[in-house]
């Protein structure tokens, strides 16, 4: 027999719906729900990947091209997931996802994208390499279109940061120093040192492939396909939306015009 009555603190008995009610506000004490209208970027990075990529997994250094599809195939399902989104961008172990402006999937709260998202994430990477891998998330509001772009414009000379520094760090690290001589090599130095630094020892970095100095976009591209009508049996074109890789972004003004076209175009 259902129970329909709880026993409270202090002897006073209530109906379970008075319960539950009082509870959650115990739950939900902290909830933040973002304003409709603003822009979202939900920002995922790995936690611990150093030691997962280059301890458990021994992928490659500076980059490996199986770490990068992997990191892809983790951004398109969280695109696919069922959430708004207008763009993906990873470079290493870290995922942008711009959600539409309109997006009120979870009453837009924050606890709920970032719960799920990580989740999504870090099944997601963690089944591709057949070993436990995890993300965190945080959500950055954005209000207006100028602050998504230079978002993104941030994230991709973060990108191009990180490349050089890894191509000299383990260039050094190839070529017999320790981690503590090669970052002590590094620190403080110029970009200027560090791009003649790859020249002196063969390494040319402006031929070095764009997506590990840009980062990787992916976005929803619209295109045509023909099928057969189950109703005439005829052959019939139907729009389908589906997800493009973009391994050679472009920088500055450019990229900012390509953000806002993604922007102008959902």
């Amino acid at each position: 027999m259902e129970r329909k009555w709880l026993l409270r603190t202090g002897g006073k008995s209530m109906k379970f719906d008075e319960f539950d009610k009082k509870m959650r506000v115990y739950e939900q004490s902290l909830d933040q729900v973002m304003l409709q209208e603003i822009f979202l970027v939900a920002r995922l990075d790995g936690n611990r990947f150093t030691k997962l990529t280059k301890e458990q997994c021994h992928f490659d250094t500076p980059f490996d091209i199986k770490f990068r599809d992997i990191m892809i195939e983790t951004v398109k399902e969280l695109m696919n997931y069922g959430i708004r989104f207008i763009y993906g961008y990873t470079e290493s172990d870290e995922i942008s996802l711009l959600l539409h402006p309109d997006d009120n999937t979870f009453g837009r709260k924050v606890r709920k994208y970032n719960s799920i998202l990580a989740g999504v994430a870090s099944s997601s990477f963690s089944l591709r390499i057949d070993r436990q891998a995890v993300f965190d998330c945080r959500i950055v509001p954005l209000p207006t279109m100028e602050c998504v772009t230079d978002y993104f414009l941030w994230r991709q000379e973060d990108a191009n940061r990180n490349a050089l520094n890894s191509h000299c760090y383990w260039m050094l690290r190839k070529n017999g120093e320790s981690a503590t001589e090669a970052t002590e090599e590094l620190s403080g130095k110029s970009v200027a040192f560090k791009n003649e630094l790859l020249y002196q020892n063969g390494i040319n970095y402006d031929t070095v492939p764009n997506w590990q100095k840009r980062g990787v976009g992916i976005y929803w591209d619209k295109t045509d396909k023909t099928g057969v009508s189950p109703i005439t049996g005829e052959d019939e074109i139907a729009e389908r939306r589906e997800l493009k890789v973009d391994y050679d972004l472009p920088l500055g003004r450019e990229y900012r015009e390509y953000i806002i076209g993604l922007l102008e175009n959902v």
